[in-house]
């Protein structure tokens, strides 16, 4: 694909935010799994849990999303607030790539912990909000998920903005919490928070695809190339900067951009 002028940058970005942005998009992607259910609590812990381990081969994530699932009783909320001991042995021999039951396991107690003292997931977020972005909400949440005893292995599955991480998975969670449903692919079924908090689910893909763009100078798809590929984003379109990440995904998954 030749060099796109900076001038018409932003109109080739709309266009295949629109492109990307559709309904068969849920067909391939994470996402599919939260839009199984229809309560919220529900919506939010297969979002959460689905967006945990997306990372590695789509096909795979989406088998042990769908096999996670079932483990719950296809009842994310009922299992995580009503679980008695006997039933998280059930959840023995579930792996994804390096997490494991273990992991699982406290991650299933330490959400009802979060329910439990904030009422949901949205209020927690809502609570640490900045103005601008929810980094600091992901810092914040991190430290109370993992308030409880836990295995410090356990720590690695939930990233920190303040220790430069990018947090692409959990940003990609917030994304599909905060935006608007109206194109079919992300739930909005948070209203307390804004569009323009969020931050691109930074990966390999929409790196390297935003540097060739133009979009990106850092190299590393760390905290500092997110807050980078943010503020250009945010000159595009303030209300919804994440809208673009359908562009840079779609152009390096689908385009081999």
């Amino acid at each position: 694909m030749k060099k796109i002028p900076k001038s018409e940058l932003k109109d080739f970005l709309d266009e295949k935010a629109a492109l990307y942005e559709q309904p068969k998009f849920i067909e391939t992607d994470p996402v599919q799994i939260p839009h199984l259910f229809t309560q919220k609590e529900d919506i939010e812990i297969a979002g959460f849990l689905t967006a945990t381990i997306s990372w590695g081969n789509r096909k795979s994530i989406l088998t042990n999303a769908h096999k996670l699932m079932n483990l719950l009783g296809n009842s994310p909320y009922d299992f995580v607030m009503e679980h008695k001991e006997d039933d998280l042995e059930k959840l023995e021999g579930f792996v994804h790539r390096t997490f494991n039951s273990t992991d699982l396991t406290y991650f299933i107690t330490a959400l009802r912990h979060i329910y439990t003292k904030y009422g949901d997931m949205e209020a927690f977020f809502t609570q640490y909000k900045a103005k601008n972005d929810l980094q600091n909400a992901i810092h914040h949440f991190k430290q109370a998920f993992f308030s409880l005893p836990h295995l410090t292995r356990t720590e690695k599955h939930i990233s920190d903005p303040h220790k430069n991480s990018a947090a692409k998975r959990i940003n990609m969670f917030l994304r599909w919490m905060v935006r608007n449903a109206k194109a079919g692919v992300d739930l909005g079924i948070w209203e307390s928070l804004s569009p323009s908090q969020l931050s691109c689910p930074l990966d390999v893909h929409s790196g390297n695809v935003a540097r060739k763009l133009g979009l990106l100078k850092r190299k590393q798809n760390d905290g500092k190339a997110l807050q980078e590929l943010d503020t250009t984003l945010r000159k595009y379109d303030s209300t919804d900067p994440v809208k673009y990440d359908y562009a840079l995904f779609g152009l390096g998954v689908f385009e081999k951009f």
